[in-house]
């Protein structure tokens, strides 16, 4: 049970001291795998992607939008918002947590704050995207990019803002579905010198759109987003990793597949009046209160006598 972020250090329930967000995610970053993270839209996704064994959590703005006002991601949530769910995602897993911050909420002076709230917020970095707000899911038609010069400033400013240095600040640029490949590339590499420390070029179309950002960003770590439905093409895990990338996040497939079995769960209670058909596909409430870490609940009830009369 995690209770304390500080800057170098992770305290869970009080004993255990493992490293930071960031610093996790730095080291995962230097050594030789991929680092694999899925999207969580909230607390619970979040846990059942670390029991699932992964190194990392993405918490995905659209699966946020979608489960806290059950809208797409057009760019109608707020920082704070988005910032209370990075919170919580982060209080329930001791693994790092890259958060989506959308285009920082304002100008390069609400960067400085966006990142330094989400820091406070216990996650390992974030993502920063060149769209003009209110800004759009980067597979949906219509976005609109700030200046590259903008964006440059804002990823100074996030650099800046940051007061532990492992914290990772990772620059999306949206230009390829507005101003070509070319134009995407080009800002990418104004954001690299701008500081951030993870490109992500967001929605290549095919696969040597793919290949030719791995060439000419080669050398660089790079994001690469692996939208479930989205416009850019599958591509194996074992491609991306020759390629270069080093960060290949999924972000909204466990939101499509919760959102599926609900609807399905739904339908069957509304045909025949209970759920009795899919009881067996379900947990029992003593599995699924397991699944939420009842084990530890009762281990600090032993330990400090919170014993229920």
């Amino acid at each position: 049970m995690t209770v304390r972020r500080g800057a170098n250090v992770t305290v869970v329930a009080g004993l255990l001291e493992v490293p930071s967000g960031p610093r996790q995610l730095r080291e995962l970053l230097g050594g030789t795998g991929t680092v694999v993270a899925p999207g969580a839209y909230d607390a619970l996704s979040a846990r059942l992607i670390e029991e699932a064994g992964f190194q990392a959590v993405y918490m995905t703005g659209f699966g946020t939008a979608a489960s806290l006002l059950g809208r797409p991601d057009i760019g109608l949530l707020s920082g704070s918002e988005m910032i209370d769910n990075a919170r919580r995602i982060v209080g329930c897993v001791a693994i790092p947590v890259i958060a989506d911050a959308d285009t920082g909420y304002g100008n390069p002076i609400n960067v400085i704050r966006t990142v330094r709230d989400y820091e406070r917020a216990g996650v390992a970095g974030v993502h920063l995207e060149d769209q003009v707000m209110p800004k759009r899911c980067g597979h949906l038609s219509g976005k609109v990019l700030v200046p590259a010069d903008d964006m440059a400033a804002k990823v100074r400013a996030a650099v800046a803002a940051r007061t532990d240095p492992d914290f990772v600040v990772i620059a999306r640029t949206d230009a390829r579905a507005v101003e070509g490949l070319r134009a995407a590339l080009d800002r990418a590499a104004r954001y690299l010198e701008a500081g951030a420390d993870v490109l992500f070029v967001e929605a290549p179309e095919d696969e040597d759109e793919i290949a030719l950002i791995a060439s000419e960003l080669a050398g660089v770590p790079l994001l690469f987003n692996w939208a479930e439905g989205g416009r850019t093409p599958p591509v194996s895990l074992a491609r991306l990793g020759e390629l270069g990338f080093r960060i290949v996040i999924f972000p909204i497939g466990a939101l499509l597949s919760a959102a599926t079995a609900v609807r399905s769960f739904l339908v069957t209670l509304r045909r025949d009046g209970t759920p009795s058909a899919m009881l067996t596909d379900l947990p029992t409430i003593a599995e699924f209160v397991d699944m939420l870490g009842m084990a530890e609940v009762h281990e600090l009830e032993a330990r400090f006598g919170d014993q229920p009369t």
